[in-house]
Order: structure tokens, then C-alpha cells, then sequence
């Protein structure tokens, strides 16, 4: 199998995040749900300390925007590992303000925190929808965003 932390994050999106299914208490007893639905367990620890480290995002509130119409310069590393396609979408996703700034940031740290060498744009899309699931007062750019998945029509042109 060659699942990653994207598909157990969709895994646990669709099983107890967008469902009536409340999740297993225990983190043990979700990772042994993992294990047996057919995630590796190297992949397992990833996705759940990538959530982790998205909760603790959550809580730093460390980013403030500074204006409504500034740029966003990406680094060499993230050019290489997000293509134009996924620079775009970002990029739309803010002007259609779906993303407001601090919340592109934490999609782009979140991002490149997954263990690909190359984004792909539907991977960045459930990034998105995670990041903006976990932040408070996001519920209409959630809902926006969760359509864009589901979906999966191409929202930007380029």
C-alpha cells in the first residue's frame, strides 16, 4: 500500500470529522483503527503529529495580517515542492476570501510539513480544508472550501 498522511487525514475526515460517528476516545484506540483499516504505522505517527502541530497553531495566534493587499514571496523550497497550480489556487483561495493571510500561512507551513517532495493540488486542497476546520470563526470559508473539494472542479483559472 502506499497511503500517506493526506489519506489518513481523509480517512478521518470522512469517518469522524464530517459524520455522526464519534471518534474512539482514546488515541490508541484510533491508531489501532488505522492499523487496521491498512495505514502503515510510520504514516500513522505523521498524520497525528502533523494534526498535533496544527492544534498547536490553533493556539499560538501568532500571525496577524498586515495588509489586505500585500504579496506572498515563496521560498526556492517552496516553489520546488508546490507547483504553479498550487501557488494559484492559494492565491485564489485569498482573493475569493476563502484564506485570509494567517490562514494561507498555516496551509503553506502545514503543507510542507506533509513527507512528499511534491504537493499535489488535491493534497493541498484537504491541507486547506483541515487548516481552515481547526480555526475558530471560519465556519463560512470552511463550508466554501469543503464544496471545492467534494466537488473537484477546477476553481481557478490560470
Amino acid at each position: 500500500m502506499n497511503e500517506n498522511v493526506v489519506d489518513i487525514l481523509i480517512y478521518l475526515y470522512e469517518n469522524y470529522m464530517d459524520s455522526e460517528q464519534p471518534a474512539p476516545s482514546e488515541q490508541a484506540d484510533l491508531h489501532e483503527e488505522l492499523v487496521a483499516a491498512g495505514f502503515p504505522e510510520k504514516e500513522i505517527y505523521k498524520a497525528f503529529q502533523w494534526l498535533d502541530e496544527l492544534a498547536l497553531q490553533r493556539d499560538s495566534g501568532s500571525l496577524r495580517p498586515q495588509t489586505r493587499h500585500s504579496i506572498r514571496v515563496y521560498t526556492e523550497q517552496e516553489i520546488m515542492r508546490m507547483d504553479p497550480d498550487c501557488r494559484g489556487l492559494l492565491l485564489f483561495l485569498e482573493q475569493n476570501d476563502i484564506l485570509d493571510q494567517a490562514n494561507r500561512e498555516f496551509v503553506i507551513d502545514r503543507a510542507m510539513a506533509l513527507d512528499s517532495p511534491i504537493i499535489r493540488v488535491d493534497d493541498l486542497k484537504w491541507v486547506v480544508l483541515m487548516v481552515l476546520m481547526n480555526q475558530p470563526g471560519q465556519e463560512t470559508a470552511f463550508a466554501q472550501m469543503e464544496d471545492l473539494v467534494y466537488n473537484d472542479q477546477q476553481i481557478y483559472l490560470h
